[in-house]
């Protein structure tokens, strides 16, 4: 089964830790200097990568570590350093937007909204045969988004203190129309009239810009989940990439045999959404069938015991080893509050979140990336 990881990433001041806007200059230079296509975002202080087509999970923490050391390179060259997390966690919010045509519209339906909007998220799809199977594949995977959503939450710190949250940037994101979780569809042509619905109001601009926690994709045949921060570390979006993946293996084998998904009401998504937004992994979950609060940890386990006959066996195992890390270790906010804990700086947060972003790739020697499609 085909999937693909995108990750967005901050670009700071390495002085003042403040979000620099020289996405259009990374993306110009990853191009000339690399050969590596990189994507600007809305806010100019970002940009996006983008994996080819993979079709095992080693070979996307290999696409993801390289487009991060050509990234990271590229803006380290042009005075800027490379972050990856949830929000800017010093400055803002108000960011400057980027300069083509799409994002300077964003700009001027949304407003505020729209200058407020550096957030940096990490979106996995997952290839299935046609739409039809597209939107059933959604219905299968919404109950289990806040769950997939603490997984790599990596936003604890924004405007230099800490906002009582994991992610941040969920809460941020909540804000935005067209966002969250989707609703429940039917058939092919009750999703179609959502999103006729969504533009209709001006609440989206087209298709594209239906940002659901999860949506059929607008211009590939896949499936993609959008609940996640950016991951702080390769490793940590790569256990994100296994565990959509597991889910819509499962969803197509449901599918097969005729089984419906659970209609969990959208306002039980988002009140689950929120509280995995303020704990993430260490904390608590709302279990959405039972409507009880319960170890988020326990969701997880649930939710890999739910996937792991529909994978490969070394594909389980490394679900296993990664979340026995994530016990060790923390998720991305919990590190975070860490380094902060040691001296009271947020120079040590961003510190830290720099060495997390290029985890893994201590013995870089400087060489070039060889991206291949």
């Amino acid at each position: 089964m085909t999937l693909g990881v995108e990750e967005e990433f901050l670009l700071v001041d390495p002085r003042t830790g403040e979000p620099s806007p020289h996405g259009r200059e990374v993306v110009e230079a990853a191009k000339r200097r690399f050969g590596v296509e990189l994507d600007e975002e809305l806010a100019a202080a970002q940009v996006e990568t983008k994996t080819p087509v993979c079709h095992d999970l080693a070979d996307v923490r290999r696409q993801l570590h390289g487009l991060r050391l050509v990234a990271a390179e590229t803006a380290h060259s042009l005075g800027d350093r490379l972050l990856a997390v949830g929000v800017a966690p010093v400055g803002g919010p108000d960011v400057r937007t980027s300069d083509p045509d799409r994002y300077r519209g964003l700009a001027e339906d949304y407003g505020m909204l729209a200058a407020e909007q550096s957030i940096c998220g990490c979106h996995v799809h997952v290839g299935v045969p046609d739409l039809e199977t597209a939107v059933q594949v959604c219905n299968h995977l919404r109950s289990w988004l806040p769950v997939l959503g603490t997984v790599t939450a990596n936003s604890a710190f924004a405007r230099g203190r800490d906002t009582g949250y994991a992610s941040w940037r969920s809460v941020v994101w909540s804000r935005w129309p067209g966002g969250g979780p989707p609703p429940y569809f039917t058939s092919v042509a009750h999703y179609e009239s959502a999103c006729e619905l969504l533009m209709t109001s001006g609440a989206a601009r087209d298709q594209r810009s239906i940002y659901w926690d999860v949506r059929p994709s607008s211009h590939l045949p896949t499936v993609e989940v959008r609940v996640a921060d950016v991951a702080a570390t390769v490793d940590e979006a790569v256990l994100l990439a296994a565990l959509v993946r597991g889910l819509v293996a499962t969803a197509l084998a449901d599918l097969g045999r005729g089984l419906p998904a659970p209609v969990v009401p959208n306002e039980v998504l988002r009140a689950a959404s929120w509280r995995a937004a303020r704990d993430g992994v260490t904390g608590l979950s709302l279990d959405v069938q039972s409507h009880q609060l319960v170890p988020t940890r326990l969701l997880l386990d649930r939710l890999v015991h739910r996937v792991q006959d529909n994978i490969d066996d070394g594909d389980v195992a490394l679900i296993r080893q990664l979340m026995s890390t994530m016990d060790t270790n923390g998720d991305g906010a919990t590190r975070q509050r860490r380094a902060f804990t040691r001296a009271g700086q947020m120079s040590d947060v961003l510190d830290h979140l720099a060495s997390d972003t290029l985890s893994g790739n201590e013995g870089w020697t400087g060489g070039p990336f060889q991206h291949t499609a």
